[in-house]
């Protein structure tokens, strides 16, 4: 592989290569949103990105599109989510594209198949690389070992959880050191990243469409009284799903019962949460109108998740006029204004603060025109023209 002399032109040539592009899910979202900004602007774009559909390069506009398609020894992280232990196959492929569209930046999402191949060729070619810090692999990590960590005893326990976060962090981080500007959606995962890559680190934020998240798409029957407490996301456990059957029992030991769940998702914890909330709406996944139906149509929206790190569908909530009740961790109440648009709350008090407001109808009517106010100020131009700024800062340093 020879090095590749970077085109100056005022608009840096952008080659971004996502974890997750086709997924329901944050990142998967946040990469359409990137390269439909590249697409209005007509910026030169190349997105890589990892498919079941056959491997193709193709051009649309400004766009260059490579398909690389995952092979039969891909094992699944979850229910939507897969990594091809060979993808390394695609080497040469992925470096022939690179050198045709001749990148300013090189742009990866994490450390996924796509990205640690990308990651590669930009050192190999001496492109500077960016990388942007979407899932906290190290929590999910602790989380999903605590089939094993739970059955130790209370101190070894706790020790050992903490030591398989702190080894996962540190693993990842590795990924980010070589990158010359990292970008992390909360200001707290930004000073951690820089405490541990001794990197800059600019935020990259989330934004939300609101004409499509609105109010205007609530079709309530009158009749219907019930509150409904909704919920959006991957039924997992380090979402913290349990904690809505907690909720649930809770609410009712209050004798508060005018209330069902309506959850939008799928994931390994569905049966569990069924058998547990036999009055919920479980709609599967849903997108589009169809979803945004379903936000409009919430009370009250309930996200126990301690890690994710920003929480689109809090925003895609807030849009819709539905005040969030969310934990104090992540990325979420960076973007919940506590007794504004919703609340934060730990664990042991999330059922509380969801009788405060269903309790005073007054409360909840400010709440959900904040929401709405809130998310009107949150547009993904905005963000990824500070992205944009950021790959500028890149390349002026280097030169």
């Amino acid at each position: 592989m020879g090095s590749i002399t970077p085109r100056q032109q005022p608009c840096p040539r952008v080659a971004f290569f996502p974890d997750s592009y086709y997924e329901i899910n944050g990142v998967a979202h946040t990469s359409r949103q990137l390269e439909a900004y590249a697409r209005r602007r007509a910026l030169p774009f190349l997105c890589a990105r990892a498919s079941a559909r056959p491997t193709m390069v193709c051009q649309e506009d400004s766009i260059t599109v490579l398909e690389l398609r995952r092979g039969i020894f891909s094992v699944p992280l979850d229910k939507d989510l897969h990594l091809d232990p060979v993808f390394f196959r695609h080497l040469n492929l992925i470096d022939r594209a690179v050198h045709r569209f001749r990148p300013d930046v090189i742009h990866i999402t994490g450390p996924s198949d796509v990205g640690l191949m990308a990651a590669a060729v930009a050192l190999l070619n001496r492109i500077p690389l960016a990388a942007s810090w979407h899932t906290n692999v190290h929590e999910y990590a602790s989380r999903r070992s605590q089939w094993f960590t739970s059955r130790l005893p209370g101190p070894a326990s706790r020790l050992a959880s903490a030591s398989i976060e702190e080894f996962f962090l540190r693993l990842t981080s590795l990924l980010y050191f070589w990158a010359g500007i990292n970008f992390a959606p909360n200001p707290g995962l930004c000073r951690q990243l820089e405490r541990y890559t001794s990197r800059p680190c600019h935020l990259m934020q989330r934004g939300v469409d609101t004409e499509l998240f609105s109010p205007a798409k609530r079709a309530r029957n009158a009749e219907d009284r019930e509150f409904v407490l909704g919920f959006v996301g991957r039924l997992s456990v380090e979402k913290n799903v349990a904690l809505l059957a907690q909720i649930q029992q809770e609410l009712e030991s209050q004798s508060i019962r005018n209330f069902r769940f309506r959850i939008v998702g799928q994931g390994l914890e569905e049966d569990w949460l069924r058998a547990r909330l036999p009055r919920a709406e479980f709609t599967g996944v849903l997108r589009g109108e169809a979803l945004a139906e379903a936000y409009a149509g919430m009370d009250l929206f309930v996200f126990p998740s301690h890690t994710d790190t920003f929480g689109n569908v809090v925003l895609e909530a807030l849009a819709s006029g539905v005040p969030a009740i969310v934990t104090p961790d992540g990325g979420p109440p960076s973007i919940v204004r506590d007794g504004e648009t919703g609340h934060i709350a730990d664990d042991d008090a999330f059922s509380s603060a969801i009788a405060a407001v269903l309790g005073d109808p007054g409360l909840h009517t400010r709440m959900r025109q904040a929401a709405r106010n809130y998310a009107l100020t949150a547009s993904w131009d905005s963000v990824f023209d500070r992205v944009y700024g950021a790959y500028d800062a890149i390349l002026e340093a280097r030169a």
